[in-house]
């Protein structure tokens, strides 16, 4: 039986070998985080009661389309201060009304079954209602709405569909809560 000839240890192939497997992890992480996933952090209190200070989510934005009641990660236009998320309410071509007496909702003429705000709408912010959502666009709410910067203040407006980091579909942290968001 012949004996296997061991090859030299070559220091310049162990290295090459090494930054070629970093190269690749590191193409891998950015294709992930790029089209399929990434994770968002919520800060502050405004999706309260549906999500806390500090909870993390998975989001993606792979053949993503707004729709009513999906929770969303957004920039904001000015892209100097920390992403957003906020609840979608109403998508290009319709038209929310909100009714700062009752603190009802309205799309469209219809009112909004909200079972997930902490409160009714009293906050008024500076946008006019009637407000329609242009083409591009979308209305967004915190659940929280009198703690809320959202599309009732002109700093955020209607938001620019372009502007999305995509849809929160995992809550991941903390542990207790961790599952689908529907």
């Amino acid at each position: 039986m012949a004996k296997k000839e061991k090859k030299p240890f070559s220091l310049k192939k162990e290295v090459m070998e090494w930054m070629e497997t970093l190269v690749w992890a590191t193409v891998a992480v950015v294709l992930v985080f790029t089209f399929l996933g990434r994770t968002a952090v919520v800060s502050g209190s405004s999706m309260l009661p549906t999500y806390h200070d500090g909870d993390r989510m998975l989001i993606s934005s792979l053949g993503y389309t707004p729709e009513y009641g999906d929770v969303v990660v957004f920039a904001e236009k000015s892209g100097d201060k920390e992403n957003l998320i906020k609840r979608v309410i109403a998508t290009e071509g319709q038209t929310v009304d909100i009714n700062f007496e009752t603190g009802e909702v309205s799309v469209d003429g219809v009112v909004l079954e909200e079972p997930y705000i902490y409160e009714q709408t009293e906050e008024e912010g500076n946008i006019e209602f009637p407000a329609t959502v242009p083409e591009g666009h979308i209305f967004v709410l915190g659940d929280n709405r009198n703690n809320s910067r959202d599309s009732r203040f002109g700093s955020i407006g209607m938001v620019d569909e372009r502007l999305i980091l995509g849809r929160a579909y995992w809550q991941i942290f903390p542990l207790s809560k961790l599952g689908f968001i529907g």
